[in-house]
């Protein structure tokens, strides 16, 4: 998808940045609340100056250029990105289109699988891509503060954290470290899954996005309201590390 025509679906600025003025509200009544510092609401403030205007679109056309940009990976055809241009536009600020909760796998780079450039994709990584305390907060500032109309929970085939889950769940393996952290979380997906026919593994990662997508939705009033005004979208997808194509699964 060509520049122009990316520009060509953004909606007007002035929507954009009505929404960023009513973030920087909800934001300021947190701040008047102690929960929120200063310096998040100036983030919110330098936002709204829109570093990408490109980026300035509604929840819908954010899933439409997303799934653009994976498939010019998947067909070898993604963009050549200037990286100069980029920081420098940057400076002043974000407005990234999308926040993805994907898992620290280093076969998945999502800035890569969706032909994305600096400052469009927020990213939150932990193994398994399952929803913590500290990637929520991160992912209600992408929302928030940022702006993002849609946030994408990115489950991958072969997952070695939903493995581990499995073991932990079927055959009590308990894990050195903290890694029984990760087969704790997992384990109500596997659970879920325990019985049904086919694949285990890949029954298990698709209901762990399932099951984050719903978390997500339901989590927090930042999200909620956000959801429900239009102004943010949440969906899930499985990535296959063979053809690097995103199946949108929920």
């Amino acid at each position: 998808m060509c520049e122009s025509c990316d520009s060509n679906a953004a909606p007007p600025i002035n929507d954009r940045r009505r929404f960023l003025r009513l973030a920087g509200l909800g934001a300021g009544a947190l701040l008047l609340a102690g929960a929120m510092p200063t310096r998040i609401i100036q983030a919110a403030e330098k936002t709204s100056t829109s570093p990408k205007p490109q980026n300035a679109i509604n929840p819908d056309e954010a899933l439409q250029r997303l799934i653009e940009g994976n498939e010019r990976y998947v067909s070898g055809h993604s963009k050549t990105h200037n990286f100069m241009d980029e920081r420098e536009a940057l400076v002043s600020g974000q407005n990234p289109f999308v926040a993805v909760l994907s898992c620290s796998d280093s076969r998945i780079a999502p800035e890569y699988a969706f032909d994305t450039a600096r400052g469009d994709l927020f990213a939150i990584r932990v193994a398994g891509n399952f929803v913590t305390d500290e990637g929520l907060a991160s992912i209600e500032y992408g929302v928030a503060v940022l702006g993002a109309p849609l946030i994408l929970v990115l489950g991958h085939e072969s997952c070695g954290a939903i493995e581990a889950g499995i073991k932990a769940v079927k055959d009590h393996t308990v894990f050195p470290g903290h890694i029984p952290k990760l087969t704790d979380a997992l384990k109500s997906s596997v659970e879920t899954v325990l019985k049904q026919p086919g694949d285990l593994v890949e029954n298990a990662t698709v209901q762990n996005v399932k099951n984050s997508v719903e978390r997500l939705k339901k989590a927090t009033p930042l999200l909620t309201d956000a959801l429900g005004k239009g102004n943010l979208k949440i969906v899930g997808g499985i990535y296959r590390l063979a053809t690097g194509k995103v199946e949108l699964i929920a």
